[in-house]
């Protein structure tokens, strides 16, 4: 399977402007600046994304994890902190609460561990993954 984004880009890196548009066309054209990046301008970011992306894919993982041991979710709401600090992004900060009826603490922990691991966007993160878990 493979999937695509495309980046157009015009103009310097402050004062610039550019758009971001997925193949799913979710994104169409979806604005992004050094506005928006850096400060609180209109529009999308790549750090922004990145967190999406992040949220998503454990959410899916924890799903898989949590069925392949006999559970299955009511919810599962995920949240990603990325922070961007001297030109790389240095942490991606999970925060989960689900409710899963019948899973003790400790199976939730594994399983939250799991999924935190081996999602592949985790995987693909050279950075460090910290996580918070809440079993409502």
């Amino acid at each position: 399977m493979k999937r695509f984004a495309t980046a157009l880009w015009e103009g310097t890196g402050k004062e610039g402007k550019g758009h971001v548009s997925t193949q799913s066309t979710t994104l169409d054209k979806t604005q992004y600046s050094f506005s928006s990046r850096f400060e609180n301008g209109v529009g999308t970011n790549p750090e922004e994304l990145v967190a999406a992306a992040h949220a998503g894919c454990f959410s899916m993982k924890l799903s898989f994890v949590l069925n392949a041991a006999g559970f299955t979710a009511e919810s599962i709401d995920t949240r990603c902190d990325i922070t961007l600090a001297d030109g790389a992004i240095t942490e991606s900060h999970l925060q989960v609460k689900a409710k899963i009826p019948g899973i003790n603490k400790e199976q939730f922990d594994a399983a939250v561990a799991d999924a935190k691991a081996n999602c592949p966007i985790s995987k693909l993160y050279n950075t460090n993954i910290t996580h918070e878990a809440v079993l409502l």
